[in-house]
């Protein structure tokens, strides 16, 4: 399912398994909006982890959080258990990040998170009756000389189930967008840029340019880049705008990300020019007086106009054709006429 600002589950049990056969055959983890569902193996359990204030959910799909190194707040999430029987649920907090598709998911629980995870405090376990809810208090603590930017981070409510000698944990969470105030940087970088020409075999018709690329954020706060693809050739320019949602498009700080474009009506004139622009804009809410430098980089291949030089070929050699035919018309109807002549007899005097 789509990211961005979603709920995060991570599920293994029988009742879900098609779903995260279908999810895992594309590199994505089982993440829901709003309300996530996980049923175990062993019990007809189901639950679910949202956003909260002190008195229960509070409509929110993820918690964002804005503050100075040194500072902290309380937030929290709602667990509810929409099983009949009481469940004891596991908290956990560790460290987000976006797969390479761009679906969020969090470290596994047993490894120890090192960044926005690791300043999070929340009790270890909560038991909630069936069909209660429970509201867990989330401490975010922002060490004194944390980096400014965005630090992503996750709290999940799970339990653990044994699939024959195996022990699965099932996970439902929320995603915490933690950004340290500061001096933020909004900045991209391109690289890995290739273009391949793909002619039509049709003479009257352009060709394509495929392009794929890759995007680094080598800033400090998310970014949701916007990209246009330009190709140059002496037969005129042509351009792709990337018209994805933002979201499609996140980058962490440090992450990258490489996309693929299309770019048609590219005739194959001799050399294409085929240059990359990116803006980095910021994702979630807007950094008034931040400055968004945009970057290019740029390669060019060559295209010979084949599919027209075989149709020039073809032609010339049906002129040909036409020309010796014509030749060897005229060359027999010159033989005839000289034969007709010598079988006349001489005119006597």
């Amino acid at each position: 399912m789509e990211t961005g600002d979603t709920s995060v589950t991570k599920s293994r049990s029988r009742g879900a398994f098609a779903l995260l056969a279908v999810l895992h055959a594309v590199g994505a983890t089982v993440l829901v909006a709003l309300v996530a569902f996980a049923t175990p193996a062993s019990a007809d359990t189901t639950w679910s982890v949202v956003p909260a204030n002190a008195k229960g959910p509070d409509g929110r799909s993820v918690i964002d959080i804005d503050l100075a190194g040194g500072q902290q707040v309380t937030e929290h999430i709602a667990v509810i258990n929409r099983s009949t029987q009481p469940v004891d649920f596991a908290i956990d907090a560790n460290d987000g990040y976006l797969t390479a598709k761009g679906y969020f998911d969090m470290r596994p629980s047993d490894v120890k998170p090192t960044d926005g995870g690791s300043w999070i405090e929340i009790p270890d376990k909560v038991t909630i009756a069936g069909g209660a809810t429970a509201v867990v208090p989330v401490k975010v603590s922002i060490p004194q000389n944390a980096t400014p930017g965005d630090h992503p981070a996750g709290v999940t409510a799970s339990i653990d189930t044994i699939s024959g000698q195996v022990r699965v944990q099932n996970r439902v969470g929320v995603r915490l967008n933690i950004r340290v105030t500061g001096n933020y940087v909004a900045k991209v970088a391109v690289t890995g840029l290739r273009a391949d020409y793909h002619w039509s075999w049709n003479p009257f018709s352009p060709g394509t340019v495929d392009v794929s690329y890759t995007l680094a954020n080598v800033g400090n706060v998310r970014l949701a880049p916007d990209a246009r693809v330009l190709t140059s050739s002496f037969a005129g320019e042509n351009t792709w705008d990337d018209k994805s949602e933002a979201k499609a498009r996140e980058i962490m700080p440090g992450g990258t990300r490489t996309f693929s474009a299309r770019v048609t009506g590219a005739w194959p004139m001799g050399t294409i020019d085929t240059t990359v622009m990116a803006i980095p804009a910021p994702a979630g809410k807007p950094l008034p007086g931040i400055t968004a430098e945009r970057v290019a980089s740029g390669t060019s291949l060559w295209a010979l106009p084949w599919p027209q030089l075989a149709l020039l070929a073809l032609l010339l050699l049906v002129l040909l054709a036409f020309r010796i035919s014509a030749v060897l018309r005229r060359r027999r109807r010159e033989k005839l006429l000289v034969m007709g002549g010598r079988s006349t007899p001489p005119l006597r005097a």
